[in-house]
């Protein structure tokens, strides 16, 4: 199957659903390159940034469960490969 290149931004802004955002990470973990995350302490929030490369499809679930979590945002961009 062929797989695409993407970047997750995710925007954490209520802290008591990371465990869950960890648990849908884990669960899609085969497809993450890498993973930054950001403490913003002044604002309390997460920013974090994931690496992907899965079919569209499984980035699209990816990114549809994160931005189901309460208090939690997600944008993603694909690369053309």
């Amino acid at each position: 199957m062929e797989t695409r290149v993407a970047v997750i931004g995710i925007i954490v802004e209520k802290p008591e659903n990371v465990e869950k955002l960890n648990a849908i990470l884990h669960e899609y973990g085969r497809y993450i390159l890498g993973r930054m995350g950001i403490p913003y302490h002044q604002k309390n929030i997460s920013v974090i940034s994931l690496a992907v490369d899965a079919p569209q499809d499984v980035i699209s679930a990816l990114s549809g469960k994160i931005g189901r979590l309460d208090g939690v945002s997600t944008k993603t961009a694909y690369s053309n490969y």
